[in-house]
């Protein structure tokens, strides 16, 4: 935990930026606003991602006609999300001598509680923020950029990062190109944990578990569509990628269950104080860092757009960044690892008609831009149609409520009080329960010893996802439902984990459940489905290579992640998204090693 301590310290917590120190395109500050500020330094809150209770804070310096310089702290927001998108909004500020700029692409509450907070140090200077104009920012030319390295990956989510990694580690120059302004992607939300099986972590804690379980898991929660040789490789390889992040820093050391999974397999990280983490940021956190610490470069707001090829072979790829500028990088091998296209709406009803209008779990730029440009090459795709809802999606902006939650004890309520199925079935069958409800939703209900261990949850409150009830009728109250037919609802549940069985609807996994939801107080949250997972993708074989569309590989060119296919099949079990982008990027970073 002390690295991960010190990430937070030098790339969050302290951070300060002046006019000269620039955004590295030699902008300079305009000598007039055309606005009277009251010289003098500010200071002002606003609400990132932290929430209110952990603010974004900034001190903002002004003279009679400029914004000089702002500095701020923001220890409630994502490193590698808020935590590297408002360095590069003080660096426009700055230059702009306005806010009214765009925010920083999948850091909306980061970019929106900055400008909150700059905004109202400007008013205390006399300025009225809609009136300060945009200035020209007098940087140079975008120039164009061409390299040769001997690996290029394309996107910096967890599967492109854990290849570099893996490249690096085998003496190879690396260079990642991500077309966002900072790395993550989907990975960055993955809230859950990664599936994995015959772990230390798992035999430490005796947990019986083997490939062959979670292998028969996987197959079954993708209805048997899935590739069997794909499916088989990242369930015997799982134990070794967890093996694997505890060597860069990142263990996984807490275990719950997840829906669809035979038994205790989904490893979670925990804090100093052993409270559950959300994986998501945790990994990119750790895999951003030690990209760092390895010297492997990336170019970020750099939209890959052709994969070059020679006689047949992966040769390169080129794209353009936001201003203009052609990057080619030339390399022997080649990583795609863009994710799905769960936000491109054209895409989805494509491919899956009946799920026109359905919200969004995904990251903005999860659009799927690679499959033009690998339908280009020849490339072949599997199960594009099959396309994940997940049950427990905040309809007003799209927020996943982690599965994990109903593993470790969360139960579903309906419009009238009631559960009406397992929790613990797979998403696309609990989905189907949810729409069948009366106005297709649901509550996902904890309690108090639900919440004190859990930092997901304890984030869900703060940011205002969950609503806190301090009593079963204040709980009532918020749902809408008949306060005696709630009552009687909780108390059979807690029946259930008493008697460890469930006469209703069968579910199990009683011995990872950390709390019966007899504790007031209890945390609610409506939810309905939501579009989460996109199965499909780009074909590939156990090594990772892209599969052209007469069954061959294409020499050079390897892909990881959500932008392939075959290892969900019609259903993605919740944990195997993380498995998957580990696994199979170690994988792509060893093959193209090659």
């Amino acid at each position: 935990m002390k690295r991960i301590s010190a990430i937070l310290m030098s790339g969050v917590l302290a951070f300060s930026l002046c006019a000269c120190s620039g955004n590295g395109g030699g902008s300079e500050k305009p000598a007039d606003t055309g606005a009277v500020f009251k010289a003098g330094t500010y200071e002002a809150d606003g609400t990132g991602y932290g929430g209110s209770g952990s603010p974004i804070h900034v001190k903002v310096t002004v003279s009679d006609t400029a914004i000089e310089s702002i500095e701020f702290t923001a220890a409630g927001e994502t490193p590698t999300v808020g935590g590297a998108a408002i360095p590069l909004l003080v660096d426009k500020v700055v230059a702009a001598q306005s806010t009214k700029i765009d925010g920083v692409t999948d850091a909306t509450f980061s970019s929106n509680g900055f400008f909150e907070s700059v905004n109202d140090c400007l008013k205390q200077a006399g300025a009225d923020p809609e009136k300060l104009e945009p200035k020209e920012s007098g940087s140079a030319e975008a120039k164009d950029v061409e390299e040769t390295y001997d690996v290029v990956v394309v996107g910096a989510g967890g599967a492109g990062m854990t290849a570099a990694i893996t490249a690096k580690e085998n003496g190879k120059s690396v260079i990642i190109l991500e077309k966002a302004a900072v790395p993550g992607g989907n990975s960055s939300r993955a809230t859950g944990g990664m599936n994995a099986a015959a772990t230390h972590y798992q035999k430490e804690q005796n947990i019986e578990d083997s490939p062959e379980l979670y292998y028969q898991d996987t197959m079954k929660g993708g209805h048997d569509i899935n590739d069997p040789a794909l499916v088989k490789t990242m369930a015997e390889q799982s134990s070794a990628a967890i093996d694997w992040l505890d060597s860069i820093g990142a263990p996984l050391s807490n275990i719950g269950q997840a829906g669809g999974a035979s038994t205790k397999r989904q490893h979670r990280p925990v804090d100093e104080n052993g409270k559950i983490l959300s994986v998501g940021t945790f990994l990119v956190e750790h895999l951003s860092a030690t990209c760092k610490d390895k010297g492997i470069e990336t170019k970020f707001n750099t939209r890959v757009d052709k994969i070059l090829v020679e006689d047949g072979k992966a040769v390169g790829v080129h794209g353009k960044t936001d201003d203009g500028a052609n990057v080619t990088i030339h390399a022997k091998s080649v990583v795609i690892a863009t994710g799905g296209f769960g936000s491109n709406p054209d895409l989805i009803v494509k491919y899956k008609p009946e799920l026109k209008g359905y919200v969004s779990t995904n990251a903005s730029t999860i659009t799927g831009h690679a499959i033009a440009f690998l339908e280009d090459i020849g490339a072949d795709f599997v199960d594009l149609e099959q396309i994940q809802i997940h049950p427990t999606v905040v309809q007003k902006d799209g927020s996943l409520i982690s599965e994990s939650l109903r593993g470790d004890g969360a139960i579903l309520v309906n419009a009238e009080g009631k559960r009406f199925c397992n929790e613990l079935l797979t998403r696309d069958v609990v989905s189907a329960h949810v729409n069948e409800q009366t106005g297709s939703y649901a509550w996902l209900i904890v309690d108090k010893n639900m919440y004190e261990p859990s930092t997901v949850i304890q984030k869900y409150v703060k940011n205002g996802l969950m609503t806190e009830c301090a009593t079963i009728a204040d709980l009532a109250k918020l749902m809408e439902v008949d306060e005696k037919v709630l009552t009687e609802t909780l108390n059979k549940w807690t029946e259930c984990c008493k008697n460890q069985k469930d006469p209703d609807f069968e579910r199990g996994n009683y011995d990872a459940i950390l709390s019966d939801l007899s504790h007031a107080p209890y945390y609610a949250v409506k939810i309905a489905p939501g579009i989460h997972h996109t199965m499909g993708g780009v074909k590939i074989n156990t090594n990772a290579e892209v599969i052209d569309v007469k069954g061959n590989v294409i020499p050079g060119l390897f892909a990881a992640g959500e932008v392939t296919g075959g290892v969900h099949g019609g259903n993605r079990l919740g944990g195997n998204a993380v498995c998957d982008f580990v696994v199979f990027g170690r994988i792509a970073g060893t093959s193209a090693s090659k």
